[in-house]
């Protein structure tokens, strides 16, 4: 068995960041784990700019951004393995993991930052109707095809889902010279960021259905084509508005998931709403001793916010090394209230914020002039205007601590009101 400090399972922005920022905070004993053939996660396989705008100031590619944290990690000594498994951690921080080279092997550390990312949903979560042809993918699969391994996945082309990537690939397909018929949403609105909406389909034409989804896969071998129809309230098919799609490739950008299975098997409390761990103001996890960040926490649509939480993670797990984190002490919960869906962390001890508490959420539909208002214990103690907000762009909120750490309170909540103060 090995020991070390701290030991970061995944080794994408996440990973990355909260190991840097563990060894500035003091700890040098540190691995980080990657299952992949190299460093720096989803991001090697984002080609497109638009990352870095708020940690860097300037607009980088994902390789790029990657490549800046993979670099500080080389430079400061920080370990790290490839092409490792981990197959189980405990809650006395203990790892299994495994490689082709060294085989199976046990890992002792004294804290754990989970940061293994987010998986994406498949076909078989959607239960669409049809035959099993080929030519299904998920929009990350084909974004790795194309981007890293060089083959083209077909060349007309239906996306499903207005996520991100899925709003991204349609861009990348078409700049590939593959035509994308159609974007088709099941919600109202749309899941990914607007200035993907604009950038990637309206400034090429594509069509963005929304209240719609596909009831119908045509082809045996291979897709000859698609059936959308328009969807009610209920997200159910509208007979009748059924239109036939001709193409080779279905696309599926339909959410993501937080990879949570180790977690579970630590005995980690998970948020039923996020599938991430519940976290406190540490980024610790109901576990003591295990952090997590990043999009194993929550997805989120900025890897810059990423970038921040995963600092935090690592400071603290680097606090928690050297015992310098109150475990005791009065803590109070987050609550999400009218228009909000989650709040992360769920749980804050004042004692172990400096400045800020960063509060991260994501609201429940497309509103327009509202206010976020924040209460303690159903006192308002802040309140912020908002010209639009949407679920597919998190809220960032920063809390001056003054505000709390002398109020005592049980329940911190943030709720949305109209104009006139009322619920949304």
């Amino acid at each position: 068995m090995t020991n070390y400090d701290v030991v970061v399972i995944g080794g994408g922005p996440a990973g990355l960041a909260a190991a840097i920022e563990a060894h500035k905070n003091g700890v040098d004993n540190i691995l980080v784990i990657e299952r992949d053939r190299e460093l720096g996660g989803i991001l090697q396989q984002c080609i497109h700019n638009g990352f870095g705008l708020h940690i860097f100031k300037e607009e980088l590619s994902g390789p790029e951004y990657a490549e800046r944290f993979v670099n500080e990690l080389r430079d400061l000594g920080i370990s790290y393995q490839l092409d490792t498994m981990v197959l189980d951690i405990t809650e006395n921080r203990e790892i299994h993991a495994i490689n082709r080279k060294e085989g199976y092997k046990t890992i002792k550390a004294k804290a754990i930052i989970l940061s293994m990312g987010c998986r994406e949903r498949t076909r078989g979560a959607l239960s669409i109707p049809g035959k099993r042809p080929a030519g299904v993918f998920t929009a990350g699969t084909a974004q790795r095809y194309i981007n890293m391994e060089g083959y083209m996945v077909g060349k007309k082309v239906v996306i499903l889902g207005s996520g991100d990537i899925g709003l991204i690939m349609a861009r990348r397909l078409t700049l590939e010279g593959a035509k994308v018929e159609v974007v088709a949403e099941l919600l109202p609105f749309s899941g990914g960021l607007t200035r993907n909406i604009v950038q990637c389909l309206d400034d090429y034409n594509i069509p963005l259905l929304l209240s719609h989804t596909v009831v119908d896969i045509i082809g045996r071998d291979r897709v000859e084509g698609v059936v959308i129809a328009k969807v009610d309230e209920n997200r159910r098919p509208i007979e009748g508005t059924e239109k036939y799609y001709e193409c080779d490739t279905l696309l599926l950008s339909v959410g993501l998931i937080p990879e949570n299975e180790i977690s579970k098997s630590a005995g980690i409390k998970l948020d039923p709403v996020t599938s991430g761990p519940i976290v406190n103001e540490a980024m610790e996890t109901s576990v003591e001793g295990i952090f997590a960040c990043g999009n194993v926490v929550h997805v989120h649509d900025l890897v810059d916010f990423v970038t921040e939480e995963s600092r935090r993670a690592g400071k603290n797990a680097a606090r928690f090394v050297k015992n310098e984190l109150i475990s005791d002490g009065d803590t109070f919960e987050t609550k999400p209230g009218e228009g909000i869906t989650y709040i992360v962390p769920h749980t804050v001890r004042v004692e172990n914020i400096d400045d800020k508490l960063d509060l991260f959420m994501r609201v429940r539909n497309v509103y327009k002039n509202v206010n976020m208002v924040v209460k303690a214990d159903g006192e308002p103690i802040k309140s912020l205007k908002k010209k639009h907000v949407a679920p597919g762009e998190m809220e960032h909120l920063k809390l001056d601590v003054n505000l709390i750490k002398e109020k005592n309170i049980s329940t911190l909540t943030v709720e949305l009101q109209n104009q006139k103060g009322e619920r949304v």
